[in-house]
């Protein structure tokens, strides 16, 4: 079955818009390198303040100081980046950014949703990921809760 990356969608916009969906891979690529830019993030201004105030960073609970401030820098970076930029890092090298299917500008409550609770669903149940390879709007079970989905930046 051949899907058109190219479709209309209808909405209360004011012209009607034409997306090119990004697939599976072209998102997951985007995301690994976000990943590494947390990880960045953590490792050259967290992990040396807790170097300095001798907090432990070997602990691997996931109640321990440096994995509650390693999950908060995460969902800061992808919250605060999706609401002001509508794409993080990674969907910017990689030409995508993240688009509400409803209206022109995603409300706090949608990102919110779509990055906080959303995206904890969909790592938790992988298949929240993998059906965007195969749903025509390309999106994840994150993106089917907030009515979003990722497309291509015209360039």
């Amino acid at each position: 079955m051949e899907t058109n990356e190219y479709q209309e969608y209808p909405n209360d916009r004011k012209d009607e818009l034409s997306f090119r969906y990004a697939g599976f891979w072209m998102r997951l690529w985007a995301y690994l390198l976000d990943l590494v830019v947390v990880g960045s993030i953590v490792r050259i201004l967290i992990k040396p303040v807790f170097r300095i105030v001798n907090y432990s960073l070997s602990e691997s609970s996931m109640f321990a100081p440096i994995s509650i401030i390693s999950a908060l820098i995460f969902y800061l970076y992808f919250v605060l980046m999706t609401k002001y930029l509508n794409q993080t890092l990674g969907k910017m090298v990689f030409g995508l950014k993240v688009v509400d299917l409803r209206s022109d500008q995603m409300t706090w409550g949608t990102i919110l949703f779509r990055e906080w609770i959303g995206r904890f669903i969909s790592s938790t149940i992988i298949v929240g990921y993998i059906i965007i390879a195969f749903l025509p709007k390309k999106q994840g079970l994150h993106d089917l809760f907030t009515d979003t989905t990722v497309v291509h930046v015209e360039r």
